[in-house]
């Protein structure tokens, strides 16, 4: 009767060793998505930077400052030729966005001189400044008083 319990004793701590064993690696492995999608995320997500200049503005994920054109209408862009070649479209398709804005409020449009998508920002197309060499440039900020940043309060005429 003792060796019967002192061997169900011993089966009973190598079923429970067994068990925790198994535990934590499967919580390693449910760990590790979670941990790649988090370090993800910002690597795609628009910022929301600031400049004495400019205030508070939207930039790409590499801290590019993002502009509209006023001369623009929602959903067509009026800047082609030379004025594309200054003011490159932003076309990056899948992004987060920072917080204080909203997601639905961005879009694509088809441009019409060069078929390629476009990123729009409540309906508008947003742009890059050629002259924004490195991350906080803001060097296209009121240009002939019609291209300016982005931000939460920007509000289309």
């Amino acid at each position: 009767m003792k060796k019967g319990i002192f061997t169900l004793t011993i089966l009973s701590i190598i079923f429970a060793l067994a068990a925790c064993g198994n535990s934590t690696e499967e919580k390693k492995e449910t760990d590790q998505p979670d941990q790649a999608q988090t370090e993800q995320a910002p690597a795609d997500s628009l910022q929301l930077l600031e400049n004495e200049k400019a205030g508070e503005y939207l930039a790409d994920p590499q801290g590019m400052a993002l502009y509209y054109f006023k001369k623009d209408q929602a959903g067509k862009s009026n800047c082609g030729g030379d004025c594309l070649a200054n003011w490159p479209s932003f076309t990056q398709e899948d992004f987060a966005v920072p917080e204080g804005f909203d997601k639905k409020d961005f879009d694509t449009i088809t441009r019409e001189d060069n078929g390629e998508k476009q990123v729009t920002y409540k309906g508008f197309p947003l742009y890059y400044f050629a002259k924004d060499q490195q991350e906080g440039d803001v060097n296209g900020q009121g240009v002939k008083d019609v291209w300016f940043v982005v931000n939460s309060e920007t509000e289309f005429e």
